[in-house]
């Protein structure tokens, strides 16, 4: 049978880290779950090390590592064939592992995902059934990269909801860091060169809504800049995989959500100020 890591890189996530791992330990299969702390300073090491579980594994960073570099931490410590990450503040649903690995006996599938459900910082489940249009089923490579360019990352779903190789993870050299916001699916893209992408219509996986998220921290002018770096470098790295066509359509999408973003915050600062209107 081939092995698997379910890695869980975590910062500062005493709040919602129990509920992670107990998600994930509670799937019926064996793995290894590697969770790397990132020299958290609240109690996510005291927490981690609470479990009495042989298929946990803990390691901590001396000094906090930027996101990137922590996940590719993560991923290279570990020891399994098949690697799944999952944020501290996300969780699987029952079975995941078991559905999952079952589609991933198919060695032509070189990545999966299914579909996700979205959570709040309660863990009620506030949307359902989301993620993955247009891509269920066996997907070729050109098909996945073009997608995700096309329609963004969010309507891809969260890093927990995919499983990979960790033999293509190291093959094209793990996560790219400088692209926060979409280095998951950027990854995602890249490793589905090597073999098909098979979309799973299960929910397998629940994104966490939250204020204290990386997501919820970050600008969006962060983000989009994130996305359009992101767009121009997968089609300059893979000119097979990502059209001319599907740059023009991602960043056309870029743009109109940040005009979406500049109507919202002129709206606001006039009602606020209105004074400022001549």
């Amino acid at each position: 049978m081939t092995s698997l890591s379910v890695c869980v890189p975590a910062y500062n996530s005493a709040r919602t880290l129990a509920t992670t791992l107990r998600s994930v330990l509670a799937q019926d299969v064996d793995f290894e779950l590697l969770v790397l702390d990132n020299a958290s300073t609240d109690d996510t090491g005291e927490i981690a090390h609470s479990f009495d579980d042989r298929r946990i594994r803990i390691l901590r960073n001396d000094t906090v590592l930027p996101i990137g570099a922590n996940w590719n931490t993560a991923i290279r410590a570990c020891t399994g064939t098949l690697v799944k990450v999952v944020c501290a503040d996300d969780v699987l649903r029952p079975n995941a592992l078991t559905t999952q690995l079952a589609v991933m006996a198919d060695r032509s599938i070189a990545i999966s995902s299914s579909r996700f459900e979205v959570i709040d910082e309660a863990g009620e489940v506030l949307e359902s059934g989301l993620g993955l249009a247009g891509l269920e089923g066996r997907q070729t490579p050109r098909a996945l990269a073009g997608t995700i360019v096309r329609r963004g990352p969010a309507d891809f779903g969260p890093t927990a909801a995919a499983m990979f190789y960790r033999e293509h993870f190291d093959r094209v050299g793990g996560l790219r860091g400088d692209l926060v916001f979409p280095m998951d699916v950027d990854l995602f893209a890249r490793v589905a060169s090597f073999g098909v992408f098979f979309g799973m219509t299960e929910i397998l996986a629940a994104w966490r809504n939250s204020s204290f998220n990386l997501c919820s921290q970050t600008s969006t002018v962060s983000k989009l800049t994130d996305m359009y770096r992101f767009h121009h470098r997968l089609a300059g790295d893979y000119p097979d995989l990502v059209s001319r066509g599907d740059v023009l359509a991602g960043d056309t999408r870029l743009a109109k959500a940040a005009l979406h973003r500049l109507r919202v915050r002129t709206v606001a600062t006039v009602r606020n100020r209105p004074d400022l209107v001549v």
